[in-house]
């Protein structure tokens, strides 16, 4: 695992939830290898293996959530670091707890807008 590779399944709220969430994490990780499908389902996932540009805010084209969703962000420490920064600076994130393996963590957040 690269690092910069990083996991994020959401759960909770609609597609366009999880369009936000995935945007947000944009200017830290770049584009989505795998974005959230437009399907109803009741989890999305993407995968990020990228740097951000730099160029950008995850604050740009915010929008609010229309409930809160559930976020399990996994990859190396640092990039599950760094993904909890964005999203916190973004969204309003409570952390629900870690998992930590020997190259590998895991944290679940709550957000809301």
């Amino acid at each position: 695992m690269s690092d910069t590779q990083l996991t994020v399944t959401l759960s909770g709220g609609d597609a366009d939830d999880a369009r936000a969430v995935v945007g947000a994490l944009e200017g830290t990780f770049g584009p989505p290898q795998e974005r959230p499908s437009d399907t109803d389902a009741t989890v999305r996932m993407a995968t990020f293996e990228g740097e951000g540009t730099g160029t950008g805010t995850a604050e740009d084209g915010h929008r609010p959530l229309s409930e809160p969703v559930t976020v399990t962000v996994q990859g190396t420490p640092e990039a599950v670091r760094r993904a909890s920064d964005a999203l916190s600076r973004v969204f309003t994130a409570r952390d629900e707890g870690a998992a930590a393996g020997d190259q590998e963590q895991e944290r679940q957040l709550v957000l809301e807008s």
